[in-house]
């Protein structure tokens, strides 16, 4: 081992050799540094048309309604509410929350020194033919006493090491866990906001099912009155025995129908009961105006405000966000990484003078530069990662949008069809429950056959459930663009701070 003394340190020649390797070791740095592979990343097109086809550009927005206020029926408000505070999945989306909210501590905690207290015992026993051998040989542990054959070593102290973020590697990944973070924040207001609109579509289905019920037993009532009367027709020999059986067939096919409906029903309720994370019970529901209920006005804003409500649309933005900061991160690999490490406590080869002071104190500092040089592949790898994952986070970003915009679009056009599809409809019950009437005056006249009135009785009935279910895709389709536009997740507080 080469020992330098202080004033072979100060020669001319050594502080050349200094300088030397000094400057061998930044051109070495600098080499690696150029050396950082090439990547491309992506930005992201978020153009959107200025209003949505066949629409003009309003000022309000639909979206910006809570749910407590958007919808006006207060059984289906109360059950959404329910569902919002007691579904599993929104529970087990609040965990994620915060299993990301407890990163961002972690992270942080990475660029902060880390200060440690330990302890530690051993005895150790020497070859005699070594370099320590001979120390302990001919070196006493004081006069008139030799080492023991085990020499103990015995410390205790606090020990500290800090890594200087000097390319920001550290603080970048705070924020991409903090990104990350709002991101999930984002993910659950989009679970949300499809949790109200099922919840709501799933009510407005057993409302529809209720009504179709009560249509379907309506109808076998005005079956039942027509077959009493071919009944008595057939007594005065006015119909035949055929008639009467299809009458009787037609009666039956309907009463065997509502046990149908009675199992959608159950099913239905069923399905909302889990959406609200309970067990099987009644839904209390108002079915009695569903018919007569208005559609609710959407204003539809302008498509750029997509961006801002849409949940699933900012945590996009916001993970790509991330995927950008992430590069930064994993380019900082390529860096050197600076650290200081320090140590401060007693040491002896005896416990009894292990607090002797000053003796016993032992104190420690140094500091570290390690910068990759040879077989950085894996940092390649992980550098060349970060940007295909920003590329695909920029894709998927636009993806977001252009579906967003996509889904808006079509509600509105559904609706506008949906609406005239229901007046057509409603003139065709409206003809249909006409004509049941002139086909029993005409049966009873002898003036027509007994199949035209089943078949117009049929024809009433089909279209009255039609109508029904129209009635409900008029509904559906108003929760699925308020859905579409960003609406559903708003509370008191995030419509107040939006504002």
């Amino acid at each position: 081992m080469n020992n330098h003394s202080p004033a072979m340190m100060r020669s001319p020649g050594f502080k050349r050799k200094a300088l030397s390797a000094a400057v061998a070791v930044v051109t070495a740095m600098m080499l690696q540094s150029c050396a950082i592979p090439l990547i491309t990343s992506k930005q992201a097109d978020t153009s959107l048309p200025a209003q949505y086809q066949e629409t003009v550009a309003s000022a309000s927005n639909s979206a910006s309604i809570k749910w407590q206020d958007f919808f006006e029926d207060p059984h289906l408000v109360s059950l959404i509410d329910t569902a919002v505070n007691n579904n599993k999945e929104i529970h087990m989306m609040a965990q994620r929350i915060s299993v990301a909210q407890n990163e961002i501590q972690a992270r942080k905690g990475e660029y902060l020194p880390f200060v440690g207290i330990g302890a530690s015992a051993d005895k150790e026993k020497v070859g005699k033919y070594t370099r320590n051998g001979a120390v302990e040989e001919n070196l006493n542990i004081k006069e008139g006493r030799s080492n023991p054959r085990f020499l103990g070593n015995y410390q205790f102290g606090l020990v500290a090491s800090w890594e200087l973020d000097v390319w920001k590697k550290l603080r970048n990944a705070t924020k991409v866990a903090v990104m990350e973070y709002m991101a999930t924040i984002e993910g659950k207001n989009f679970l949300v906001t499809n949790l109200v609109a099922e919840v709501a579509h799933a009510y407005y289905e057993l409302i529809a099912l209720d009504n179709e019920l009560t249509t379907l037993d309506q109808n076998i009532q005005i079956q039942q009155n027509a077959l009493e009367v071919v009944k008595q027709l057939q007594q005065y020999a006015r119909a035949n025995s055929l008639a009467v059986k299809r009458f009787e067939a037609e009666v039956q096919k309907n009463q065997s129908r509502q046990y149908v409906l009675k199992q959608s029903i159950v099913e239905t309720e069923n399905r909302i009961n889990f959406l609200l994370g309970r067990t099987p019970q009644p839904i209390a529901r108002a079915s009695a105006n569903f018919m007569s209920m208005q559609n609710k006005v959407m204003q539809t804003g302008v498509p750029s405000e997509l961006l801002s409500n849409r949940p699933d649309v900012r945590q996009a933005e916001l993970e790509l966000s991330a995927a950008k900061l992430n590069i930064d991160v994993a380019k900082a690999n390529f860096y050197p990484s600076f650290s200081i490490r320090a140590g401060l406590g007693f040491q002896a080869f005896d416990p009894k003078y292990l607090l002797n002071i000053p003796a016993s104190v032992m104190a420690g500092f140094g500091g570290e530069l390690v910068a990759p040089l040879i077989n950085r592949n894996a940092i390649e790898a992980q550098y060349k990662s970060a940007n295909a994952m920003q590329i695909q986070a920029a894709y998927d970003y636009e993806q977001k949008i252009i579906n967003a915009y996509m889904e808006v679009a079509n509600q509105i056009a559904n609706i506008d069809n949906l609406d005239k599809n229901y007046q057509l409809k409603n003139k065709q019950v409206e003809a249909l429950t006409q004509s049941i009437e002139v086909a029993n005056q005409l049966f009873k006249a002898a003036r027509a056959d007994y199949m035209e009135v089943l078949l117009t009785q049929r024809d009433a009935l089909d279209a009255k459930m039609e109508l029904i279910e129209t009635k409900q895709q008029q509904v559906a389709a108003v929760v699925d663009l308020y859905r579409s536009l960003g609406g559903g997740w708003q509370t008191a507080e995030t419509t107040a701070t939006k504002q």
